[in-house]
This record gives structure tokens, C-alpha cells and sequence, in this order.
């Protein structure tokens, strides 16, 4: 599955839109890593526990979104981006959202 920021990919031409693809994941923070981060927030710097469920979210959501084109009969998506946001408290909300489309290379 080729998978793009742009809305062109060179080489190819679109031949089909299938439409909107997306994977959305929502992850709860523990409360382990809640006090962790606290205490990392008094003295600066990176919260690792953090960025690594954000990094692997990320992948989950691409992965599902990939999924979900392959269902629709997509070949590539373009114009892929991410969203993110919090629910609650504890929880983040990653979405990876593009456009499901079938190329031919030219």
C-alpha cells in the first residue's frame, strides 16, 4: 500500500477514488506512568514512557487505516495526516485519516 502526504504520487495517475480511510485508536495512560510523569514534569525534560505509546499508537492507527483501504479495494491513500486528541483525563485519541484511491503507474 503506497501511502502519501501529497495529493499526487509521481509516477502514478489516480484511476479511482474509493473515498475517506481512517484507523483510530484510544489509549489510557496508567497510573504508574501518571506519576511518573508528574515527577519528570518537576525537573524537565522527555517523558519517554509517553512518547514511546504515542510512537506505537501512531503505528497502530496507520496500520488500521491501511487496513481499512485494503477492505475498500485501495491500492494507495493520499493526502494521509494524523490527528490526535485527549478523553477524560487519562486517555489519548490517535486518528490516521487519508484518501483511499486505486493508481496505475503511467
Amino acid at each position: 500500500m503506497l501511502v502519501v502526504t501529497t495529493e499526487k504520487i509521481e509516477g502514478y495517475k489516480i484511476a479511482e477514488v474509493k473515498g475517506p480511510a481512517f484507523g483510530l485508536i484510544v489509549r489510557s495512560r496508567g497510573i504508574g506512568g501518571d506519576i511518573m510523569a508528574g515527577l519528570k514534569s518537576l525537573v524537565g525534560g522527555e517523558i519517554k514512557q509517553y512518547t514511546a505509546m504515542l510512537e506505537d499508537s501512531r503505528k497502530e492507527a496507520m496500520d488500521r487505516m491501511i487496513k481499512n483501504a485494503t477492505e475498500m479495494g485501495a491500492n494507495a491513500i493520499i493526502m494521509m495526516r494524523y490527528d490526535s486528541g485527549e478523553i477524560g483525563t487519562n486517555m489519548s485519541e490517535i486518528v490516521a485519516y487519508g484518501t483511499a484511491v486505486i493508481v496505475e503507474k503511467i
